[in-house]
């Protein structure tokens, strides 16, 4: 087997990719991933025994987050910058070793590690009593490629022989990916949480640890849902305290008749330095995808040359970025390789990257990106072709649907709402999705869809109409933003006086397709909801052991057919 990679819901035959990810990652790239991972793990068995010591190492907790996001799925496809993110990460777990090792701390001699220990420390034997198991991965090294790829091999996901086991750990590893991706959007706008990098740093040392059986595991997965509500709530924070709360806004789909960039992915701070950055120079500012909600926070507003959303979810992007004529910005996860007859109109930042495709650098000691070269290459582009026109509403983030929580609530009590379903998650290519614009035109006309994530696109634009001036849609914003569902949910309960939230007139019927989902659905979970139904497929990696516990502990479900399941829902 050449790789083996089940962390998205398109996994190859709902097993697994062993040749080439559906995503386009190849195997030298999918390999370099699983050993970044691997070292990452390493680094945090010391960061998290440091941190007991009274040692919090930030460039560690940076490198966490970032490698972690990193490898989301249709993050990054530049295989170089996963071999020197390694390099890093080697020097970095050397440095964290030592910071533990001044600290007090103490290691042990073991086969595997006694000469390079005394190379690296000139040690000698250590005491029986002072023994402090390590595992390979906090005491490997090489420094060529080479020895990288042939140690890659060793270190994926099959490494774990234990099919329960394997289906935890990266459960658990995958809902840690997803929370960095949010906690890397706190820290770029300065909002941070030690508590956050502790558990993340420990939950991926545990993940070495043989020790750990089935119900340690479990406990760990269900706390990652605890913190993952933490790092959904700095995010929530850090996006409101910055640019405001999202209000209900009309935003315009078609275009205007400047040269234009795309600007696609999930980070605001990109947006709001681009926006800064075009003022005044004749660029239109467009978003695409999850960058949507952007439209929705009144400090973009200002900004006349935003001139709204143009094209669908992201594995549409094919199509739309060859029609939009202009340079695309990406700015997170959510990249298709880009076709020739675009790629030299595409530029990545932050944790996204493809091998021949331009790259924006952080700004230098705190500054702004420079965005100066996307903008030159904007001025001499076309603008953009119309690929469709009108409006579509959206900004329905916790703050803005509890401004109207009497309305909701009479809607409840009178009858004219019957039920909520909730149907946030991820878009995808698979024909199978159709199932929920299927589902969101056959619901009854007394019930109302809350979203969040770029799943809305499958009904988003269709006419649903509303209830008594509540709109039937009410998007909250990006994947990030089912944070807001969840305290939409649980103000609701509190108005209505239930102990229970799954009292409530509310149905789950999520479609997932990475790893920012795992972490919803971990969240979720923690705050006590219940038959959460995932589809269009349940994940691959999980064992039918491990989602046999999901389904009788949670009550978490498939999908069958849009009218069999309105059934279900509906009692």
């Amino acid at each position: 087997m050449s790789m083996f990679c089940y962390q998205c819901q398109e996994a190859a035959n709902c097993k697994g990719c062993t040749i080439k990810g559906v995503c386009g990652k190849t195997e030298d790239l999918a390999k370099a991933q699983d050993l970044l991972i691997y070292i990452t793990k390493g680094i945090s068995v010391f960061s998290t025994k440091a941190r007991k010591l009274g040692v919090d190492n930030k460039e560690v907790n940076k490198f966490v987050v970032e490698s972690l996001f990193a490898t989301i799925t249709n993050a990054n496809f530049d295989r170089n910058i996963f071999i020197d993110r390694i390099k890093k990460g080697l020097q970095l777990r050397e440095e964290v070793k030592e910071q533990y090792i001044k600290a007090g701390g103490k290691l042990t001699e073991t086969k595997e590690n006694t000469s390079w220990l005394k190379k690296i420390f000139g040690l000698g034997g250590a005491k029986k009593e002072e023994d402090l198991n390590l595992p390979e991965a906090a005491v490997w090294f090489a420094d060529n490629v080479n020895a990288f790829d042939a140690k890659a091999e060793k270190v994926g996901v099959l490494a774990t022989e234990n099919e329960d086991i394997r289906s935890l750990r990266e459960l658990l590893v995958y809902g840690l990916k997803g929370m960095a991706a949010y906690i890397k959007h706190a820290n770029n706008l300065g909002y941070d949480d030690g508590n956050l990098h502790g558990f993340m740093q420990k939950a991926l040392a545990a993940t070495l640890d043989d020790s750990i059986a089935v119900d340690g595991l479990i406990a760990l997965v269900l706390e990652a849902g605890k913190y993952g509500v933490d790092a959904m709530a700095l995010l929530d924070k850090a996006n409101t305290e910055s640019y405001g709360n999202p209000e209900i806004t009309k935003v315009n789909i078609g275009v205007g008749n400047k040269p234009g960039i795309l600007i696609s992915g999930h980070d605001l701070k990109d947006m709001e330095e681009l926006l800064k950055q075009t003022e005044g120079t004749g660029i239109d500012v467009y978003t695409h995808s999850e960058m949507l909600p952007a439209n929705y926070y009144p400090a973009f507003k200002k900004y006349k040359h935003f001139v709204g959303n143009y094209g669908n979810a992201w594995w549409k992007q094919t199509e739309e970025f060859e029609s939009f004529n202009g340079p695309i910005l990406m700015t997170t996860n959510c990249v298709v390789p880009p076709k020739n007859s675009y790629k030299d109109r595409m530029y990545t930042t932050g944790a996204t990257g493809v091998p021949g495709v331009k790259h924006i650098p952080d700004g230098k000691n705190g500054n702004a990106k420079d965005f100066s070269a996307i903008i030159a290459h904007a001025k001499k582009c076309k603008s953009p072709k119309e690929i469709e026109k009108g409006e579509i509403v959206g900004g329905f983030a916790h703050n803005q649907v509890l401004a109207l929580a009497d309305k909701v609530v009479e809607a409840v009590k009178t009858g004219a709402i019957k039920r909520f379903f909730v149907m946030a998650g991820c878009d995808g290519r698979a024909k199978s999705r159709s199932y929920y614009t299927d589902f969101a035109e056959k619901l009854p006309k007394d019930t109302v869809i809350l979203t969040a994530g770029c799943a809305k696109y499958k009904y988003n634009k269709l006419d649903l109409g509303d209830i008594g001036g509540i709109p039937r849609v009410l998007d909250a914003g990006q994947c990030n933003d089912s944070y807001s569902l969840a305290v939409i949910a649980l103000k609701l309960k509190e108005v209505f006086g239930l102990e229970d939230i799954n009292e409530l007139p509310i149905s789950y019927n999520i479609a997932w397709y990475e790893q920012k989902a795992v972490i919803v659905l971990l969240a979720l979970l923690h705050l006590g909801v219940k038959n959460i139904h995932l589809g269009p497929t349940l994940p691959a990696f999980l064992s039918p052991n491990v989602a046999k516990v999901l389904i009788e502990n949670f009550g978490i479900g498939g999908i069958t057919n849009v009218d069999d399941d309105i059934k279900m829902f509906l009692g």
